[in-house]
């Protein structure tokens, strides 16, 4: 990027503290004792099994099997198991990236996309189909087009596969999960598009709701593999789901899937680094029931955690340049920005329909000047009493380097172990690469 943005000398000048006045910090980790399902392939293939639309399906059916971008551990090898039990039972299956515009709205976007996440056609054992072909299959309440992919269409039946979660951009009775999987993953770029811009004219979760029914009705969705994680990214949960009872059960796995959600373990920081932000970390790059900031029209922002500036350091290599997110944070890297695709970028935020998300955050030459500039930026007079904490990234809030105030109030907790505290190291005024072990 051409831009000639200021180095740490320029704007250590804009106050008068040093890397010797931060405070000290401490490893800590939070620890938990999740459910968890002990045999994922076992549970998937029971899953498919106990979705009723199967049994009236003749020998030599097509299945299309729905496959998202997020990075979701124990998706592959749901995906592969679904697709054996498939292909015993004497059906073709294939596999149809639904990840809406992600990718670049591109079909070989989205296939490069599944294959950074490991799913692959090798993995798989069966084809995957990537086609960003769509047809209007009706219309929602609004009176606005409904639409599918022609290669869902095309099949005699689709199962759905997805996790089941809290959002980032709104709350409802359906989130995250596999009636959001029809009509934005299966919808593609123009579905996608289409819902987004509806959300914004009334409320998210009733568009879904609403687009779904009519998917249900004239797709062969037959049901789901609805798949829970717990805080550790781990498997809590796998069910199948019939399509009729996907409105009626999300809710409930919903609920489940809230009492799992990984969170940070303070509610009050002056400063959140996160080191990488990412598609395969979050829909938003930095998961905002993490960052407690939605940023998102006509949604309240969360009264929990409080987080009065946010830094994210890198954005990973799945997320192909896709910087969707960034404007959630109030300071980047400037080697974050250089990584970015604008155009990638560009084209999933106009489909999410929230602008304010692409917009460039205050760029910092290095790690040391972004920790300077907080006890610039949040109100606190003295550097020494700054609230900070760092997470590898959203997905993982568990494992932190805390400084001393936090880590003080850290130590009171039962399921929060704290290290030692010590002098950041900032070799180069670059934190150190991997700290939290």
């Amino acid at each position: 990027m051409d831009i000639d943005f200021p180095d740490a000398e320029a704007i250590a000048g804009t106050n008068d503290h040093t890397v010797d006045d931060l405070p000290a910090f401490a490893v800590a980790h939070r620890e938990r004792d999740p459910e968890t399902v002990d045999d994922v392939a076992a549970a998937a293939r029971e899953a498919v099994d106990a979705i009723g639309g199967f049994d009236a399906l003749d020998s030599g059916a097509s299945v299309a099997v729905t496959a998202g971008s997020r990075g979701i551990e124990a998706m592959p090898t749901v995906l592969a198991a679904a697709v054996e039990r498939l292909t015993e039972r004497g059906f073709e299956p294939f596999v149809v990236p639904a990840m809406g515009s992600h990718g670049g709205a591109t079909a070989d976007g989205q296939r490069e996309t599944l294959a950074a996440l490991g799913i692959t056609e090798e993995r798989l054992g069966c084809p995957i189909r990537s086609s960003m072909a769509v047809e209007a299959v009706g219309e929602d309440g609004l009176g606005r087009p409904v639409y599918a992919a022609v290669d869902a269409l095309d099949a005699d039946a689709v199962l759905l596969a997805n996790r089941v979660k809290p959002h980032t951009d709104f709350r409802g009775d359906v989130e995250s999960g596999l009636a959001k999987m029809a009509v934005i993953g299966l919808g593609k770029h123009r579905g996608a598009e289409s819902l987004h811009n509806a959300a914004i004219a009334t409320d998210f979760a009733d568009v879904i709701a609403d687009r779904f029914d009519v998917l249900r009705r004239e797709t062969p969705i037959v049901g789901g593999v609805a798949l829970v994680e717990n805080a550790d990214h781990r498997a809590a949960r796998i069910e199948g789901v019939d399509a009729a009872d996907v409105l009626d059960r999300e809710p409930e796995l919903l609920a489940l899937a809230r009492d799992h959600l990984a969170t940070l373990p303070v509610d009050d920081l002056d400063l959140l680094v996160v080191d990488e932000l990412g598609k395969d970390k979050s829909g938003t790059g930095m998961d905002t029931n993490v960052l407690g900031r939605y940023d998102f029209h006509g949604e309240r922002e969360p009264d929990t955690p409080s987080v009065t500036r946010v830094y994210a350091r890198s954005l990973t290599d799945p997320s192909h340049g896709n910087a969707v997110g960034v404007g959630l944070a109030d300071f980047v890297h400037r080697d974050l920005v250089t990584a970015v695709d604008f155009e990638d970028t560009y084209v999933n935020i106009v489909t999410s329909g929230e602008p304010r998300r692409a917009k460039v955050p205050f760029v910092v030459p290095d790690d040391a000047t972004a920790l300077l500039l907080a006890a610039s930026t949040t109100g606190v007079a003295d550097p020494a009493e700054l609230r900070v904490a760092r997470i590898p990234s959203t997905m993982d809030p568990d494992s932190l380097v805390v400084s001393e105030p936090v880590a003080a109030e850290l130590r009171e907790r039962d399921d929060v172990t704290v290290g030692p505290l010590a002098s950041l190291d900032l070799a180069h005024d670059t934190l150190a690469a991997d700290p939290y072990r």
